[in-house]
């Protein structure tokens, strides 16, 4: 059987990570002001955060037309697939999942919908691992129920500087108690149920990382695909060296977070995504 593997933008693998495992990515859409762009295809990620750091505009996103995600799936199964297993970012803070099921209601064939309930590298990691087990020959099946057990083992936390983004682009969530705290106030979040919550709160920006590192301490036995992934935060390095007293330097995941959620964690954001082993 041939199992074909698709996503969004939002799961920010690099174009080499995709193109080697056949992983077709839909862009979501980015907006600044009465520009839109096309994540990836028409705003890189370098100049995305230029945009963002010269704009006015706090930028925004929209989820795919379900017709970008149907012409992926039709042309996947025109070319002899024997089914396409799409998994989405959370629903619980795009509509992307909504648009890529209405695509499959469009097309002829076997198509399933698979809901990450995550972002950026918990997501990312749920599609490299459906890609490696469709290349090995595992059923539509079987890549469903490897990527709803891990959905359920992910573990994705943030630290951010500023919750205007996610304030102003309505994906607050749970985390709305944080919108009054003082600016010296570094909020934490958890998105391992798919959508914000208010994980706490620290004075520094180091205390932030720190508090990070303790999440990984908290779990150092049983950590699997542990991801770091940052939106342009200078101080990145001084995380990797903090976790690589925890856990091994080299089995750590660095990566850079894409326009989709850097839009809403906003510059400096940094991530924390792993799997709890099985």
């Amino acid at each position: 059987m041939t199992v074909r593997i698709v996503t969004d933008s939002a799961c920010d693998l690099t174009a080499e990570e995709c193109a080697s495992r056949g992983i077709d990515v839909v862009p979501l859409s980015i907006r600044f002001g009465d520009q839109v762009f096309l994540d990836r295809d028409e705003l890189g990620v370098d100049d995305f955060y230029r945009r963002m750091a010269s704009s006015e505009d706090l930028p925004q996103t929209a989820a795919p037309a379900p017709g970008a995600f149907a012409e992926v799936f039709r042309r996947r199964l025109d070319e002899g697939a024997d089914a396409v297993v799409c998994i989405n970012l959370s629903s619980g803070v795009s509509a992307t999942m909504e648009s890529s099921e209405l695509a499959r209601r469009e097309v002829d064939g076997d198509v399933r919908i698979v809901d990450s309930r995550s972002v950026t590298g918990g997501l990312g990691t749920m599609v490299l691992a459906a890609a490696e087990a469709a290349a090995g020959g595992a059923s539509a099946d079987e890549v469903v129920a490897l990527v709803e057990d891990l959905r359920g083992r992910t573990r994705v936390y943030g630290a951010i500087d500023t919750l205007e983004n996610l304030k102003k682009g309505g994906r607050i969530g749970n985390a709305q108690a944080l919108v009054g705290s003082v600016l010296s106030i570094k909020p934490l979040i958890d998105i391992s149920s798919g959508v914000v919550e208010e994980a706490g709160r620290q004075r520094t920006r180091r205390k932030s990382l720190g508090w990070l590192r303790d999440k990984v301490a908290e779990h150092a036995e049983e950590i699997e695909n542990l991801s770091v992934m940052h939106a342009q935060a200078d101080d990145i390095d001084d995380l990797v060296a903090m976790l690589g007293d925890l856990v091994d330097p080299s089995s750590i995941r660095v990566g850079v977070i894409g326009p989709v959620v850097a839009s809403h964690g906003g510059p400096g954001v940094i991530g924390l995504c792993f799997t709890l082993s099985g």
